[in-house]
């Protein structure tokens, strides 16, 4: 099995709803999105997937969420804004274009701190 990885950082507020005590109120994180892409066999180039594309897609997808609050983004509003909702709001923003790319998986981490990070890997076929 091959991979890429690639990460970038925004930072971005929300609120949690629930039994969250403090979390509850309005507070940032500086996120890091990790995202990995996986597949058993690389291209006649000897590449699994060309970095120079899945960067900037990273890359945009962060700076769409810097600065921003996730309980106001489209999509995101209405929803518990976990770690977990985020990594899947950007493995639904990322997956598309590598569908049918001979790529096997897609995970992608959200760390809301260097200790704490959730995350959604599914399959790409």
């Amino acid at each position: 099995m091959y991979e890429i990885y690639i990460a970038a950082q925004f930072e971005a507020a929300h609120r949690l709803i629930g039994d969250f005590g403090p979390a509850t109120r309005p507070h940032g994180h500086t996120y890091r999105m990790e995202v990995i892409v996986r597949g058993e066999r690389l291209k006649d180039d000897g590449t699994l997937y060309d970095i120079g594309q899945l960067r900037p897609a990273v890359e945009d997808l962060a700076a769409s969420l810097h600065y921003r609050d996730l309980n106001d983004v489209p999509d995101l509003a209405g929803v518990n804004t976990t770690a977990e909702a985020v990594a899947h709001y950007c493995w639904d923003r990322l997956a598309p274009p590598l569908r049918g790319q001979g790529l096997d998986s897609l995970v992608v981490r959200i760390w809301e701190s260097p200790q704490v990070y959730a995350a959604r890997e599914d399959s790409l076929a």
